[in-house]
C-alpha cells in the first residue's frame, strides 16, 4: 500500500486483533517505513478517556487545534456542526494529500468518539482517488463493538484491505522464543511456550520471566528447561507489577484511572504530591517497562498493562478515584468533558455536582457530537431521581440529542415522558422538542397537534413562539391541509406585527404552495421570493432559509428550468452547511437527482441520489434513506430494470418516510406504482394512486412536481378502463396550461393528455415536438407512431415508423432501455427491423462510457483541481464529485488521479499541469 502510494494511489488498511497481538506494532513498522521513503505520516491514537471528546485521534493526528462550539441551545436541527467539523480537517488534509502521498493512521480506533467514526467513514470515502493511505487498527471485540464492527465492515465494502492478526504458528513461536532466549528452544521449552496460545505478548512476557528466573538455561547454543516450576502464562503480567514496591503500584492504579496515557501533573495532583516527589516510583515504574515517555505525558507500555493494572483495582476503588479525578478536572474550570468522561464512570445516584457536570457537558457536545451528547444525558437520567427537579431538563436534552442522531421514535417517547411530569416553566422546551421530532419522523399530524399547544401557552417567549409557529405551517404542508393552513396564512400576514419573522415566512411557504396546487404559479414565486427576502434578512428559523430555497428549486424545475432550479439547489445546499442543519443534509443532492432524472441524465441522477444516500446514512436521517432508495428504485424503472428497482425498495429501513419536499410523502406510492406498471400489473399501480385521480389539488400537484407524467397517468388511467379519471387528469392539464401560457411545458403536457384520451394525432405530434423533457418527447413520439399505425392509409404507416424511430433515438439516447425495447418491438410489428442504436449505446468501460458531467469532472481533476475545488466550479458538493470520481475510476478501470491525467491528457491533449 506504500508503494501504491507513491505512485500516486490511496487506499484502507484495517487491522484487528487480540490485544497483544501487535496491532501497534505493525503500525509502528509501517510508519518507519512509510518516513524512510519520504511520505508524510500523520498518527492518533484514540482512548477509553477522550472517548467523548469529538474528534480527539483525528485532531491529534493532524494538528488540528481543538474547535468549540458557539452556538445556543435552541434546538437539535439548527447549530449540528457534525459535518462542519468533518469539512474542518477534511479541507486541510486533502490540500496537504494534492501535493503528495499521505499515510494517516489511526490506532486503538475500538475507542474513538462517534465523530470520529463518522468522519472517517465520511473521508475514505471523499478521499479515496488522492494518494492517502489509511492504517486503522482495532481490537477485537472491545469499546463501542457495534459501532466499530459497522465502520469497518462498510469500509470492507467499498474495497478496504482487512487483515486479522491471529495467534502466532508454532515456527513463529520457536522464532520468537530464539530471539528472546538467545538459544534454540529444546522441545520442553518450545512446550511451555504453548501457555502463551500464541499471544505475542503474552509469549514474550513468559519468555523474559522464565529467563528472568532461571527457569530456563541456555548452554551450547540451546534453551533448556532447569526448573519444574510452570508460571501460569496470563498471571505473568500481574506478577511483573507485584515484584514492584506497594508505593509504585499505588501510583501505577491512579495513573491507570487517568488514561492509558497521562501527565505526570495530574497523576501528583491526584497523589497530592509535587511532581518532583513522585521521581522515585516513576523511575521504578519505567524501569521495569510498564510505562514508557509519550510526548509530553506517560504512556503504559502495552494495552495489556494498562488493563492488568485496572482490573487489579477493586470496582468500588476504581469508581472512587474516576469520581476524584472528574472533580479534580472541574476544580480547573474551562470544558466539562474531560472531566465527565470521568464521572461517566465514578458518579453515583443522586450524585448532584457530578450530575450537573454531566448535564454541562452533555450540552457542550451537543452540535458537535450528538451521539456523545446522548451518552451523556441518559447517563445523567439513570443516575437522576425520577422526581427530581433536574430530571425533566436532562430529558430534554437527551430529546435533542437523540433526535438529532435519528433515533426518533426513543426520542419521542422520551419527550412524552418528561411531559408528564414537567414543571409548567418546563414544557414549552420539551413540547417544542417533539413536535419537531415528529416533523422529522413523518408524523405531521401530531406535529401540528404538539404546535397548537404549544400556542395555546401564555407569555411564549419569541423564540419558542416563531418554532411553533413555523411547526404549525410546515406541519400543514407536508399534511397537504392547505384549506385550514391558507386561513391561517392569511391571517398571520394581515397582523404580521403580532407574529414573528418565522411566523410570515411559514404563512408565505404555505400560501406558496396553496398557489402552486391552484396553478397558480406566478403567485407562488412572489410569495417564495418574499419569504427567503425576509429569511435572509429577519430573524428566522434557520430551517426556514434551505427550505425556501428548495421549495422555489422545486418550482423552477416545474417549469423546466433547471438552471434556476440548480442555482437554487446549491444555495439550500450551502445555507444547510452554515447553519448546521446537518438532518437536512442530503436533500440538495436528492433535489439536484430529480433534475438530472428530468433532463434524462440518468448516470447523472444516480451519482446523485448515491451521494444523497451516502450522507443520510452517515448522518442518521433514516427518513431520507427512503428517499434516496426511491429515487434510485426511479431511475431503475427508467433504465427498464425492475429488479434493481425492486431491491433498492427491499433496502428501505424501518423508519418512516422523512418530511417531503420532493413530490410531499407520497414519493413511495409513485415508485410502487411505477414498478408494479413496469412489471404489467397495471391495476395495482391504479389502486395504490386512486387517491391522486381522485382529488383535483393532487391531481395539479402531480402534473406539477410529481415523477412520472401527466401522458403516464392518462395511459395507466386509460389501460384500466376509467376513462373519467384520463379525462380528470387531462382536466387539470388544461386547467394548468391556461393559467401558465408563458410556460409552454403545461401545453405540452395537455396536448399530449388530449391526443392519448381521443386519438388526436395532431395533439400528439404537438407534444412530441414542443415538451420540454427528452423522455415525454419521446413518449409522445411513441404514442403518435402508435396511433398511426392502427390507419389503414399506408402513408400513415410511413409517418407511424417514422415517429417509432424518432422515439427509439429519444429512449436510447438517455439510457430508457426499457421504453426503447418496447419501441423496438412495436417496429418489429410493423415488419421494420432497428438493431440496438450503438451512436448512443455508452460501452461499460473506456473514455467513451463516461457521461458529460462525468467528463467535465475528470478533466478538472487532471488540470490540478481539488475535488473542492471542482465541486465549486460545477455548482456540485464535494459528496457528489467523489462519487463521480468513484464511477470514473470503476469505467477506466484505474486506481489514482495521475492515471486519470494521463488518460484526460491523452483525450484532450491538455498541457502538463
Amino acid at each position: 500500500m506504500l508503494g501504491a502510494a507513491q505512485a500516486g494511489r490511496g487506499g484502507v488498511l484495517l487491522i484487528e486483533g487480540r490485544p497483544g497481538t501487535g496491532k501497534s506494532r505493525l503500525l509502528d513498522e509501517a510508519a518507519a517505513s512509510a518516513e524512510r521513503s519520504g511520505l508524510w505520516v500523520a498518527r492518533g491514537v484514540a482512548d477509553e478517556l477522550t472517548q467523548l471528546i469529538p474528534l480527539a485521534p483525528l485532531m491529534a493526528a493532524l494538528g488540528a487545534p481543538a474547535r468549540s462550539s458557539t452556538v445556543g441551545e435552541s434546538g437539535p436541527g439548527p447549530g449540528d456542526q457534525r459535518l462542519l467539523l468533518v469539512e474542518y480537517l477534511q479541507e486541510p488534509l486533502e490540500r496537504r494529500v494534492a501535493q503528495g502521498p499521505v499515510v494517516l493512521m489511526v490506532d486503538d480506533v475500538h475507542w474513538a468518539d462517534p465523530m470520529t467514526l463518522l468522519a472517517l467513514r465520511s473521508m475514505t470515502r471523499d478521499l479515496a482517488s488522492y494518494p492517502l493511505v489509511w492504517m486503522l487498527s482495532r481490537t477485537s471485540g472491545g469499546g463501542a463493538g457495534r459501532r466499530i464492527e459497522r465502520l469497518f465492515d462498510l469500509l470492507e465494502r467499498d474495497g478496504a484491505n482487512r487483515i486479522a492478526l491471529r495467534a502466532l504458528d508454532e515456527a513463529a513461536v520457536a522464532d520468537v522464543a530464539t530471539d528472546v532466549l538467545g538459544a534454540v528452544p529444546d522441545p520442553d521449552v518450545l512446550a511451555l511456550t504453548h501457555l502463551a496460545d500464541g499471544n505475542p505478548f503474552l509469549l514474550v512476557d513468559l519468555l523474559e520471566k522464565l529467563k528472568a528466573e532461571g527457569v530456563v538455561q541456555v548452554a551450547g547454543g540451546h534453551a533448556r528447561m532447569v526448573s519444574a516450576r510452570l508460571p501460569r502464562v496470563h498471571e505473568v503480567t500481574r506478577e511483573r507489577l507485584e515484584e514492584l514496591p506497594n508505593p509504585t503500584r499505588h501510583l501505577l492504579q491512579v495513573a491507570a484511572v487517568l488514561g492509558r496515557s497521562f501527565s505526570v501533573q495530574d497523576l501528583a495532583e491526584m497523589l497530592g504530591e509535587s511532581s518532583s516527589g513522585l521521581l522515585p516510583r516513576l523511575e521504578e515504574a519505567l524501569s521495569a517497562g510498564v510505562v514508557e515517555p509519550s510526548g509530553d505525558e506517560l504512556a503504559f507500555r502495552h494495552d495489556v498493562l494498562w488493563q492488568t493494572v485496572l482490573g487489579a483495582l477493586p470496582a468500588a476503588v476504581r469508581r472512587a478515584l474516576h469520581h476524584d479525578a472528574g472533580q479534580m478536572l472541574l476544580k480547573r474550570g474551562g470544558s466539562a468533558v474531560p472531566a465527565a468522561t470521568h464521572l461517566i464512570h465514578g458518579a453515583t445516584r443522586g450524585d448532584g455536582p457530578a450530575l450537573l457536570a454531566l448535564d454541562r457537558a452533555a450540552r457542550e457536545v451537543l452540535y458537535t457530537s450528538p451521539q456523545t451528547a446522548a451518552d451523556l444525558a441518559l447517563r445523567a437520567l439513570d443516575l437522576s431521581d425520577c422526581a427530581g427537579q433536574d430530571w425533566c431538563a436532562r430529558a430534554a436534552t437527551a430529546v435533542d440529542a437523540l433526535t438529532a442522531i435519528g433515533r426518533l421514535a426513543e426520542a419521542a417517547d422520551l419527550a412524552r415522558d418528561a411531559l408528564a411530569r414537567a414543571s409548567p416553566e418546563q414544557v414549552p422546551r420539551l413540547r417544542r422538542a417533539l413536535a419537531y421530532n415528529l416533523l422529522l419522523s413523518g408524523h405531521p399530524a401530531e406535529a401540528v397537534t404538539e404546535s397548537e399547544r404549544l400556542l395555546e401557552q401564555d407569555d411564549l417567549a419569541d423564540e419558542l413562539r416563531g418554532c411553533a409557529e413555523w411547526g404549525l405551517f410546515w406541519g400543514l404542508i407536508s399534511l397537504g391541509d392547505l384549506r385550514k393552513g391558507g386561513v391561517l396564512a392569511e391571517a398571520v400576514l394581515r397582523e404580521g406585527a403580532r407574529h414573528t419573522d418565522a411566523a410570515v415566512v411559514g404563512a408565505l411557504l404555505l400560501l406558496a404552495r396553496c398557489a402552486i396546487v391552484d396553478g397558480r404559479i406566478a403567485d407562488s414565486f412572489a410569495h417564495l421570493y418574499e419569504a427567503i427576502r425576509i429569511a435572509d434578512t429577519g430573524t428566522v428559523q434557520p430551517i426556514q432559509r434551505p427550505y425556501a430555497r428548495l421549495l422555489m428549486s422545486l418550482h423552477f424545475r416545474a417549469l423546466r428550468h433547471y438552471d434556476a432550479a440548480d442555482i437554487a439547489a446549491q444555495a439550500a445546499e450551502e445555507d444547510i452547511r452554515a447553519l448546521g442543519l446537518t438532518v437536512f443534509a442530503a436533500q440538495p443532492a436528492l433535489f439536484r437527482a430529480c433534475l438530472k432524472l428530468a433532463t434524462g441524465r440518468l448516470d447523472d441522477a444516480a451519482t446523485e441520489a448515491h451521494a444523497a444516500l451516502m450522507i443520510a446514512d452517515e448522518v442518521g436521517a433514516h427518513g431520507f434513506v427512503r428517499v434516496a432508495l426511491s429515487m434510485l428504485a426511479l431511475i431503475a424503472v427508467r433504465r427498464g430494470d425492475i429488479d434493481a428497482a425492486l431491491r433498492h425498495i427491499e433496502q428501505y429501513p424501518p423508519t418512516p418516510p422523512a418530511p417531503g419536499m420532493l413530490y410531499g410523502s407520497g414519493l413511495e406510492q409513485w415508485v410502487t406504482a411505477a414498478v408494479a406498471e413496469a412489471q404489467g400489473d397495471a391495476g395495482r399501480a391504479m389502486e395504490i394512486l386512486q387517491p391522486l385521480y381522485a382529488d383535483p389539488a393532487e391531481r395539479r400537484c402531480a402534473i406539477l412536481v410529481g415523477p412520472l407524467s401527466t401522458a403516464w397517468m392518462t395511459r395507466l388511467a386509460l389501460a384500466t378502463a376509467n376513462r373519467p379519471y384520463a379525462q380528470a387528469i387531462l382536466k387539470s392539464a388544461e386547467h394548468l396550461a391556461r393559467r401558465n401560457p408563458d410556460a409552454p411545458i403545461f401545453a405540452a403536457a395537455a396536448a399530449h393528455a388530449r391526443g392519448l384520451l381521443h386519438r388526436d394525432a395532431d395533439a400528439l405530434a404537438f407534444a412530441a415536438d414542443n415538451h420540454p423533457q427528452p423522455w415525454e418527447r419521446a413518449s409522445g413520439a411513441e404514442d403518435l407512431g402508435v396511433l398511426l399505425a392502427a390507419s389503414p392509409d399506408a402513408s400513415a404507416r410511413e409517418r407511424a415508423v417514422e415517429s417509432l424511430d424518432r422515439a427509439l433515438d429519444g429512449y436510447q439516447g438517455i439510457g430508457a432501455h426499457r421504453d426503447a425495447a418496447r419501441v423496438r418491438a412495436r417496429l418489429r410489428e410493423l415488419g421494420v427491423r432497428r438493431r440496438h442504436w450503438a451512436g448512443s449505446t455508452r460501452p461499460a468501460f473506456g473514455w467513451e462510457s463516461l457521461t458529460d458531467t462525468e467528463r467535465t469532472v475528470a478533466t478538472l481533476i487532471a488540470r490540478g483541481m481539488t475535488n473542492r475545488q471542482a465541486a465549486a466550479r460545477m455548482f456540485l458538493s464535494h459528496h457528489t464529485v467523489s462519487t463521480h470520481l468513484r464511477r470514473i475510476f470503476g469505467k477506466l478501470q484505474i486506481a489514482s488521479r495521475v492515471e486519470l491525467a494521463r488518460i484526460v491528457t491523452e483525450q484532450y491533449a491538455l498541457p502538463d499541469g
